[in-house]
């Protein structure tokens, strides 16, 4: 009789059996989690989770267990029958990451997804060498380290770590994540084994550089500027050799400056390098910096401009490596009838950098130099920004070739105010290794502002073929070329012209502009037929449509003929950006941009200023009486009492 009882028991206890266990998972703090088993046996079956200190999970009773993952814990569960049978789970953990989890897809199916890359290091020779890598992943993912291509015996955990490492530890360092779901690699890093106590110093780089420049010259209601054109073209150019992604424009209301620098801003983050430049009227009032827009009144006020200030503080909230303010514009005092405000610092984070064209309360110039217009600031700091040197002994050099200058010899003098920590340098290598998912987001706000139609060849009834290619010449300057390919059998004198549709004006081409000015900034090649300029493309608010007419002589006829074609070619570089429909935040704020949409005609009803005579020529747009300010000598990297109806 007892075996037979013993016999029946042990059936009874295997008709219970687990037939799915639950897994462990890794996943973001406050992440919620779906923790299942399945179980089969007789009759109904009662489920109970429990956690690792034996305690009984609140509404832990079912077969799924949904919870938030506020810290990490280890669960099982106990699945038993109405014949006092009852089994349990495997143990599983549910691991809680509180990192950063920015670039998570909002419909993550729990694929391996890096949150912490390792990152490069160089340790000296019998100390520790550690690696980090964390990655989210349901399951939770395994790891496996890799070193110069070969998988490391028994490195399989987010924590790589040689306790007495030697030279054959050198090499490049890899991480591969992966769950039943997917695959995914870390960047690779260079690991240094140094065989002195004495390290070298660490080499800046930066995660990324970006570069706002932004050069008015067409002003409706203040004298017209030259150089701009120049100065932001040949910085840009520089800028771009030194791996810069540059968004350069021409002719801003302050409207289409605000929300350029919300769209430079937004490129900005931690590590990166920020440069802002800005070319063309200014002044300073209250130890604040401010820059006329296009459309600026006559006589304007601080709303009616933008402060530096507040964009170097934007800059300065995204944590970058590197800002950098470089102003070539007039800093003259003048008294707006406004009680001046205190410049409060409020937690300087460092590494900014304001090089000014100018001192306090003195004017910046532009010449005729070789038949082109520039700025002397911009013209002695294109000569030596591309230098290895600290950005600050950049800006050392261009102040003394300036000083040296007799053009503006007690005129104008380079001004230098920073908080460097580091010897951080323009030239300084871009290092993406841990950064690359929000390289990738910027990079592809970056190509919005820079993505150029496509070239396009028609066939005319005619038998001509004409091609048509697109260049930027600016962010908002578009550049049309049309080429006849190829003449039909019975055409001759073939002539193209090229317009769009809505007309967008050449402000290259107006009253003022010299041919050496046209001729220096735009070659035409040999082969191109037409060219048409785009210019202000910040301003569009439709699709742009490119019309070709083709016009020649039929040989049978004798007669001039025309036949045109046109195509689409969308909203094409910033005007992708949509500048125009930056928001207002105050009713006073509406209906000042009622008055700039009124004024935002880059055309002024006045002749523009054609300066062709000797001698430097002022960047001061007069506004109202000066008044001297006394000030420090430390760099505003931010300012407290700013006006209360001027915000980005």
């Amino acid at each position: 009789m007892t075996g037979s009882r013993t016999k029946s028991r042990r059936i009874m206890i295997s008709e219970l059996f687990i037939v799915r266990h639950p897994f462990s998972v890794c996943v973001p703090a406050d992440h919620k989690v779906t923790l299942r088993v399945r179980a089969e046996g007789k009759g109904i079956l009662h489920y109970q989770w429990f956690t690792e200190d034996d305690e009984e999970v609140f509404a832990g009773n079912k077969e799924d267990l949904t919870i938030q993952a506020n810290k990490s814990q280890l669960y099982i569960c106990r699945v038993s029958d109405n014949f006092c049978n009852c089994v349990f789970s495997d143990w599983v953990k549910v691991k809680a990451l509180d990192i950063d989890k920015s670039g998570l897809p909002i419909h993550w199916q729990g694929e391996p997804h890096i949150a912490e890359s390792p990152k490069p290091q160089t340790v000296r020779q019998g100390k520790k060498l550690t690696l980090h890598c964390a990655a989210f992943g349901i399951p939770t993912p395994h790891y496996q380290w890799y070193r110069n291509g070969q998988p490391l015996q028994d490195k399989t955990t987010g924590m790589l770590q040689i306790d007495n490492a030697t030279a054959k530890h050198e090499g490049s360092y890899l991480c591969c994540i992966s769950n039943i779901l997917q695959e995914t690699w870390t960047e690779p890093v260079d690991v240094g084994i140094v065989q002195t106590d004495l390290l070298p110093t660490p080499a800046t780089t930066a995660t990324d550089k970006v570069a706002l420049l932004i050069g008015n010259l067409n002003y409706s209601h203040h004298p017209a500027l030259m150089a701009p054109i120049m100065d932001v073209h040949q910085l840009a150019n520089l800028l771009q050799q030194l791996g810069f992604r540059v968004v350069s424009l021409l002719d801003l209301t302050r409207e289409e400056m605000l929300a350029a620098i919300e769209k430079f801003i937004q490129l900005l983050d931690r590590g990166v390098y920020g440069l802002f430049y800005y070319a063309g009227h200014g002044y300073e009032h209250a130890g604040r910096n401010y820059l006329v827009a296009v459309d600026a009144p006559q006589p304007y006020r601080p709303e009616n401009c933008v402060c530096v200030q507040r964009v170097m503080r934007s800059m300065q909230e995204k944590q970058t490596a590197l800002s950098v303010m470089l102003l070539d514009t007039c800093r003259k005092w003048y008294n707006q009838d406004c009680i001046p405000s205190g410049i409060m610092p409020l937690g300087p984070t460092g590494n900014t950098v304001y090089g000014y064209a100018t001192c306090e309360d003195a004017e910046a110039f532009e010449v005729q130099d070789g038949g082109k217009s520039t700025g002397i600031f911009t013209k002695y700091l294109n000569a030596h920004i591309l230098q290895t040197e600290k950005v600050t002994h950049v800006l050392e050099r261009v102040s003394e070739d300036l000083g040296r200058d007799p053009l503006v010899t007690g005129k104008q003098q380079v001004e230098i105010k920073h908080t460097l920590k580091e010897p951080r340098s323009l030239a300084d290598p871009v290092q993406t290794a841990g950064h690359t998912r929000e390289l990738n987001l910027r990079d592809a706000c970056w190509r919005q502002a820079n993505k150029l139609p496509r070239k396009k060849r028609w066939m005319f009834v005619c038998g001509v073929e004409v091609e048509v290619s697109f260049s930027a010449l600016f962010s908002n300057v578009l550049m049309a070329f049309a080429t006849v390919k190829t003449k039909g059998p019975r055409t001759q004198d073939c002539t193209v012209t090229l317009s769009s549709i809505p007309p967008m004006e050449d402000i290259f081409s107006g009253p003022g502009r010299s041919e050496e000015m046209d001729s220096l900034l735009f070659t035409k090649s040999e082969n191109t037929d037409s060219t048409l300029r785009l210019c202000a493309l910040q301003k569009l608010t439709e699709s742009l449509v490119i019309k070709v007419d083709l016009h020649y002589t039929d040989m049978n006829s004798k007669l001039r003929q025309t036949e045109s074609q046109q195509v689409d070619i969308g909203k094409p570089l910033v005007a992708s950006c949509k500048l125009h429909r930056r928001n207002h935040t105050t009713p006073a704020k509406k209906k000042e941009g009622a008055s700039a949409q009124s004024m935002g005609n880059i055309t002024s009803s006045k002749p523009r200023l054609h300066q062709t005579q000797a001698g430097p020529f002022t960047r001061k747009a007069e506004c109202a009486a000066k008044v001297a300010v006394t000030r420090g000598n430390e760099p505003e990297e931010n300012d407290e009492n700013e006006l209360q109806d001027f915000t980005f």
